[in-house]
């Protein structure tokens, strides 16, 4: 390399040499020196710049991530919707069950209507009539084992859809952990390469790598959220099939006490 002898009079002499690319850069002006030195930098470190120039692994953990966190706000759109709908009509229902002087009012009233508490009430007046008007001990036995049936399926067809939440945000934080290890593994790979350890060499790899861990938990601290929200309202519109159960079996147990009263008196 070419050097350059500087020689410096102040009572005494100085010999120094420099190697010429180093004092070209020392003499450069303020803005030309940044300059350099930015050059030396990757050109778009912003989020969607790393992603394109993430390696192919990075990539697939990234667009994983991102169709995860779009299922998981797919799943609180609808099932906020169901259930917003589903409780409104069992609310509605319940308090007709409570107004209504007998199971066949309430049957009236439901009709064919699909709803969990209309098939609540058919249960009921099927089991009536398939006891052909027998009210025997086992009646009411029954009748809350076909409720308790009804309650269960429709306890699972209510929460179909969130159990991938749960997936999500379990799973999430460890796939984008994937990521960084593999982001930061080809960090190190790129430093051993280069023979540097310049921040133009390591910075990509790292910003990669924070930019999977960011997504993964992008992803999972929204489908936590959503999964323990949607799990309370759940619980909430079981409740309510539970109290509309509780209520036909009322009805039906104050059936069985007039027609068994009916009875006593007929045989007296």
């Amino acid at each position: 390399m070419t050097h350059i002898d500087l020689t410096w009079r102040r009572g005494a002499r100085w010999c120094a040499t420099i190697p010429i690319p180093l004092l070209a850069l020392a003499l450069l002006p303020g803005p030309a020196l940044a300059q350099a030195s930015s050059s030396l930098l990757p050109k778009d470190l912003s989020p969607w710049g790393m992603f394109m120039s993430a390696d192919i692994v990075v990539k697939a953990v990234m667009i994983g991530l991102a169709f995860a966190s779009l299922v998981t706000w797919t799943v609180w759109l609808a099932k906020t919707i169901e259930l917003a709908a589903a409780t409104r009509i069992a609310q509605r229902r319940l308090r007709s069950l409570e107004e209504s002087g007998g199971l066949a009012e309430a049957w009236r009233a439901s009709g064919d209507a699909p709803d969990a508490v209309a098939q609540l009430i058919r249960s009921a007046a099927q089991e009536i009539d398939l006891s052909k008007g027998l009210l025997d001990d086992d009646f009411k036995e029954r009748v809350a084992l076909r409720l308790e049936r009804v309650e269960a399926a429709s306890g699972r067809r209510i929460s179909s859809g969130t159990g991938i939440l749960a997936t999500i945000g379990a799973t999430a934080p460890f796939v984008g952990l994937f990521g960084t290890v593999w982001g930061i593994m080809n960090a190190f790979i790129g430093i051993s390469e280069a023979h540097t350890t310049n921040l133009a060499v390591v910075a990509p790899g790292i910003a990669e790598a924070l930019l999977t861990t960011a997504i993964g938990l992008l992803a999972a601290i929204p489908a936590v959220v959503i999964y323990n929200h949607l799990a309370r309202v759940i619980t909430g519109y079981r409740a309510r099939l539970t109290d509309a159960s509780a209520q036909l079996l009322l009805i039906i147990s104050r059936s069985y006490l007039n027609k068994s009263s009916v009875s006593a008196r007929a045989a007296e």
